[in-house]
């Protein structure tokens, strides 16, 4: 069994045992994600996407245990489920939502400490502006999927990001993780791309969480795609579901 001590371990040390840990899962975290992707009361829709999000790789690089606290924010409910079974029933996923990413995308807001997922008890629900984020509890993992990268936005305020950052940070437990999900724009173009093929330079990400104090410890290449040229908008048919994705893990000290 591999275990990663993210509070002690040094980055480089971090990442190797991600690498060793991708490789080789441990039985006990092999066996729940297994367990999860292969949930038989799961939609059919959500198994309809699994060959392009690779639930059971992510998965088991996040390397969740139970009883652990995840927040996903801007949630989906694909992800939440996954999650939800994942921790366990002595675990909590928090579904955060911004009300202002509601209101643009013209969704109700649901009442805050709700359970939105049926036969998901654990999944709670947490209404939080995205200048003024925080959580009911400390989390171990953050969570935000394909959405960094609309916080600079118009129809998000724009927001204050390093704020936004600085209290995601807070937001977590000491070694907690913040994990970073989002479309790839052409090195060097920086924001250039957010509100219009709504993508984000990498390099900007990882800036951002070093001004709020994170450290970078390690990346899944799971999501990459080298054929993608980053310059086509990710609704694009011809690219839609297969752009080239990033995923970052940051870590709070």
């Amino acid at each position: 069994m591999i275990s990663i001590n993210w509070k002690r371990a040094a980055p480089a040390m971090v990442i190797m045992a991600i690498l060793a840990a991708n490789a080789s899962a441990a039985p006990v975290a092999t066996t729940a994600v297994n367990a999860a992707v292969a949930d038989p009361t799961r939609p059919d829709k959500d198994r309809g996407q699994d060959a392009a999000r690779h639930p059971a790789e992510l998965l088991a690089f996040l390397g969740l245990t139970a009883g652990q606290t995840i927040a996903d924010v801007w949630p989906g409910d694909y992800w939440d489920r996954l999650f939800a079974d994942v921790v366990g029933p002595t675990g909590k996923v928090y579904a955060v939502h911004l009300p202002e990413a509601d209101k643009a995308e013209k969704v109700a807001v649901p009442a805050e400490g709700s359970m939105p997922i049926e036969g998901h008890a654990n999944v709670v629900a947490v209404v939080t502006p995205a200048n003024s984020f925080a959580l009911p509890t400390k989390a171990d993992v953050i969570w935000i999927r394909q959405n960094y990268h609309d916080l600079y936005d118009p129809f998000m305020g724009p927001v204050n990001v390093p704020a936004f950052n600085k209290a995601v940070y807070r937001a977590l437990k000491p070694g907690g993780r913040f994990v970073v999900i989002d479309h790839a724009a052409p090195a060097g173009s920086r924001l250039a791309a957010t509100d219009t093929t709504h993508r984000i330079d990498p390099a900007v990400v990882k800036a951002d969480m070093a001004a709020a104090g994170f450290k970078f410890v390690g990346e899944s290449n799971v999501l990459r795609n080298p054929a993608d040229a980053r310059t086509a908008a990710v609704f694009d048919p011809a690219i839609r579901g297969h752009t080239d994705q990033f995923v970052y893990v940051f870590q709070r000290p």
